[in-house]
Order: structure tokens, then sequence, then C-alpha cells
């Protein structure tokens, strides 16, 4: 299925958005994901309410076989749409009200996205003791004296490290 096919074939619905993904694309309103149109067809988000009309007409989830493990995997979120209804826009536009809704409960069950905050160093990695620590004053800060020309002069160390 391609861009401009999955437009008409939403052209009842309204304006939907269409984004590449896997090997089709996510189909979603207002940022809400509630279709994929994938090669091996097109599948409607679905929840509780939904379910039965898929089950009545025949559909079957969607499903995908891991590469690594050739585990056959089902998504029971999203069922494939009907062939029958690519011949009805309308119907289809009724179909696709009742996904975009289930994908909305859906996102109202979970907690909104945040931002993570950033990673602490542990306690070891960044030498911080464990056990809170007796508050000190703090020591006066040395001031470095600035030298103009380097001195020609060894410094005591060198001087005490060549005498031996």
């Amino acid at each position: 299925m391609d861009r401009d096919f999955l437009s008409e074939l939403f052209s009842d619905f309204g304006p939907v958005t269409l984004r590449r993904m896997f090997s089709g694309f996510g189909i979603s309103v207002d940022g809400t994901n509630f279709a994929l149109a994938l090669r091996a067809g097109l599948y409607f988000r679905a929840d509780e309410q939904t379910i039965p009309q898929f089950q009545a007409e025949g559909s079957k989830p969607f499903q995908y076989q891991q590469r690594s493990t050739a585990k056959v995997v089902t998504v029971n979120s999203y069922w494939e749409l009907p062939a029958r209804l690519f011949d009805d826009r309308e119907e289809l536009a009724g179909w696709a009200r009742a996904a975009l809704a289930a994908a909305q409960r859906a996102a109202l069950g979970k907690p909104p996205k945040t931002k993570k905050p950033a990673r602490k160093k542990s306690a070891k990695k960044a030498n911080i003791p464990t056990q809170k620590a007796v508050t000190r004053k703090p020591a006066a800060k040395k001031k470095k004296a600035i030298k103009d020309k380097p001195s020609s002069q060894p410094s005591q160390r060198v001087a005490r490290m060549r005498a031996r």
C-alpha cells in the first residue's frame, strides 16, 4: 500500500498523518496512532469493546515472526481490517473512528510520557560517601603566587634529589 492509496482510502474519515514504520506506515490523528498499514495488510487498533466486531468478520490479530527465534508473536491490540471495507469507504470511516476511540482509551490508561531525569552517578563511581557526612566549614582557599618569569633556580626538591 502506498501513501496516495492510504490517503484516498481514509478520505471519508478525515485527514490522517502517515509515518514510515517497519515495512509500511503508521496512521495517526493528532499524534494518536490508530492503524498500521503493512505488507501483510491494514490493521486497526482494537480493545475489549471493538474486538468482537473484528471476530464477527473473521479477522485475526496482527502477527509477526521474530527473526532471532522464529517465534510467532501475536499483537492483540491491532486487528486486520476486513477486506470488504476497502470497497466501502463510508463504513471504513466508521471502523476508523472506532479504532481511534480505542487508541484514545488505551492512551488514557497509560501514564503521560515525561522526560527521564539525567542519570545520577552512583556513590562508588563518584567517590561520594554513602552516609551523610558531618558538615564542616570550608577550608580557606590558598592564594597562588603568580610568577612573572620562571625561576632559573631548581626547586628545593630537585636540588635534594640531585644531592643524593
